[in-house]
């Protein structure tokens, strides 16, 4: 029998180059690959039509976002409400597969009432009242604060809507704890990141450098490098790289008295992966505990030592595969001794055993298939 399912995404999902889009991106893969069926909904928003998504999806459907000052005039979240296209509703309505909103940005017709007898997933990314609050104290400029302000007020009232999904899947047992409090009613199964790692490719030796890698634009993670170059990076003898998407002046000048740090800036894939490869230490550092943390995957898939602080691994389960340090002097401290510690085939040996099959792509997927099936006939 066919199996079809409607996703809609906050975004186009290709290029897989940044934490929301990776998860969509390779969710839809690893579907395609059990034989699902994918009618995607996706909405343009600084990124150009992906003809690549037809390899894995049987219908693309592409809808403008609407931006701008008018649009943020809503009691609504500005990241919902400018995903409002009728058109959406009526693509919706064309067939009766099970729809999954990927992330509450995507969720304007979830409660809609014409919608009331479909079986509805509802993906967490991020607890996006958290998320924004966070934003707040991430950043100096007065205007970004209001906006950030205003919109985690305008999340928190919005995140009700849940209640119309039939379930809920949370990307950690943390955000899973929370979403079962708020829903009681509600199924809430914690499904990992989908990633781009398939086997873990990490390999044993040594490098003469540390990395932190992330989309610097996304404010959380400016903060978290800013942090590294003041109080890690900049006490160490040792290299350090920074590298991702889109660094701001503020880390150019901020890494800029010490020759020991460098910003790469918009590397393409390879050089990424070459990065993530050779590092030997991986530093992440977060300042919230919820969401996504693709990082942390991609640095115990590819990379050799992990160094985090403790929220990072929240809810991950991950915990027995990373070095911790919370404070900038343990940080310092912990660097400096695993610069001279080699990585092996122990603790390669060790990940294999954690991360299958509880973070492989395949398995997830068909455990979120059966999950639906399940769902759907609990619904008929």
């Amino acid at each position: 029998m066919d199996k079809f399912i409607n996703v809609v995404a906050l975004n186009i999902p290709y290029p897989a180059n940044y934490g929301g889009v990776i998860d969509i991106y390779y969710k839809l893969k690893a579907l395609h690959d059990c034989g699902v069926r994918i009618i995607l909904h996706c909405f343009e928003y600084e990124r150009p039509e992906a003809p690549e998504l037809l390899d894995i999806c049987e219908e693309v459907h592409y809808y403008k976002r609407h931006t701008g000052l008018r649009t943020n005039l809503t009691l609504l979240p500005y990241n919902v409400y400018s995903r409002k296209d009728p058109r959406l509703l009526t693509a919706l309505l064309t067939n009766d597969y099970p729809i999954l909103f990927e992330g509450l940005h995507s969720c304007y017709y979830l409660g809609d009432k014409r919608l009331r007898h479909r079986l509805k997933i509802f993906r967490e990314c991020n607890i996006e009242h958290d998320y924004y609050r966070a934003l707040v104290r991430s950043t100096d400029n007065w205007l970004k604060k209001c906006f950030f302000l205003v919109e985690a007020l305008r999340f928190r009232a919005y995140q009700r809507e849940v209640r119309w999904a039939d379930l809920v899947l949370s990307v950690s047992t943390t955000d899973a704890r929370y979403l079962r409090s708020v829903f009681p009613a509600k199924p809430v199964e914690f499904i990992p990141c989908f990633h781009a790692n398939e086997v873990i490719t990490s390999r044993p030796g040594s490098s003469d450098f540390l990395l932190y890698h992330a989309k610097l634009s996304v404010p959380e993670n400016e903060k978290a490098a800013l942090f590294l170059i003041r109080q890690v990076f900049s006490q160490l003898p040792h290299r350090c790289i920074i590298a991702g998407m889109d660094p701001s002046p503020a880390l150019y000048k901020a890494a800029a008295p010490f020759p020991n740090i460098c910003i790469e800036a918009n590397p393409s894939a390879e050089r990424m992966d070459w990065l993530i490869r050779e590092a030997h230490v991986h530093t992440l550092i977060t300042f919230q505990d919820t969401g996504l943390k693709l990082k942390l995957l991609n640095s115990l898939f590819a990379g050799r030592h992990t160094l985090v602080n403790r929220m990072m691994l929240a809810g991950s389960g991950l915990d027995s595969l990373c070095h911790i340090a919370d404070t900038p002097e343990e940080l310092v401290r912990a660097c400096n001794q695993l610069m001279k510690m080699p990585f092996d085939d122990t603790a390669i040996a060790q990940r294999r055993a954690l991360l299958f099959p509880a973070y492989s792509n395949a398995h997830q997927a068909q455990k979120l298939w059966g999950l639906i099936q399940a769902q759907s006939s609990a619904k008929s």
